[in-house]
């Protein structure tokens, strides 16, 4: 089956032609004439299965384009270690890429705790500036070729410019990517799914400890995001996440 383009208006993946690429059919047995069944569940939730499932959704780009790819999940799924793994990868093959870790851009922590909001709006709400990052990541990664944001770190936050080359693919990678202000900026999204009670398990024995805080803070957030934005069904691809391999973030 060869997958197209989600025909949504807001989205920019049209801008360099991306709408006319050809996807690479990767699921045997299937035919273009099941349009109605949007989202393929695939994959063992073995960390090298989902890695050549999204292998073959890349596109081959021509000169001037990029590809925004969306590696959507809950806290602990395997995102980070699919993405790095996909870079590497890509590299190998010499295909120019460029990974984004959204955690790298979250807000200080006097803004994000004890600010009299409900823990778990502190981390679906503010933990990131959501119209910061529309405006000055997600809106310029079709159109820009260098980007200044601020990293994230404990003590300090230190700018810092990131080169993205004219034909890249571009991997972003983290938790509630499909949040309505963000959705429409990726030209696909894979979901990365896995039950609570796995990803609590990757969790350090000393973050387990701290059970009440992912009752009321993370837990409840992950719970809104999957009711309101309902990103199993926005996503274009779902891949299992169940497979213990060290610590997926």
């Amino acid at each position: 089956m060869m997958r197209k383009m989600r025909s949504d208006p807001h989205r920019t993946g049209c801008s360099y032609g991306i709408s006319s690429i050809q996807y690479y059919p990767f699921i045997s047995g299937r035919n273009d004439g099941q349009e109605d069944e949007k989202k393929l569940r695939e994959g063992s939730g073995n960390l090298e299965d989902n890695l050549k499932i999204l292998l073959n959704i890349i596109p081959k780009l021509e000169a001037g384009q990029r590809f925004v790819l969306g590696l959507d999940g809950l806290s602990r799924s395997g995102k980070t270690t699919l993405a790095e793994k996909l870079h590497r990868v890509m590299l190998e093959k010499n295909v120019p890429v460029h990974v984004f870790h959204i955690d790298d851009y979250i807000e200080r922590r006097n803004t994000r705790y004890h600010t009299g909001q409900e823990e778990w709006y502190e981390y679906y709400n503010l933990q990131w500036d959501i119209a910061w990052l529309r405006d000055n990541l997600f809106k310029k990664l079709k159109v820009s070729h260098q980007l200044e944001l601020p990293v994230y770190d404990e003590k300090t936050e230190n700018e810092h410019n990131v080169t993205i080359p004219e034909t890249c693919v571009i991997v972003i990678e983290g938790v509630f990517l499909q949040r309505q202000e963000w959705r429409s900026y990726f030209d696909f999204v894979a979901y990365l799914d896995c039950p609570r009670e796995i990803r609590f398990s990757r969790e350090s024995e000393a973050t387990r400890m701290k059970v009440e805080k992912f009752v009321n803070r993370y837990w409840k957030a992950e719970d809104y995001y999957l009711q309101t934005e309902r990103p199993t069904e926005q996503a274009d691809l779902i891949l299992h996440s169940v497979v213990r391999s060290g610590l997926p973030h």
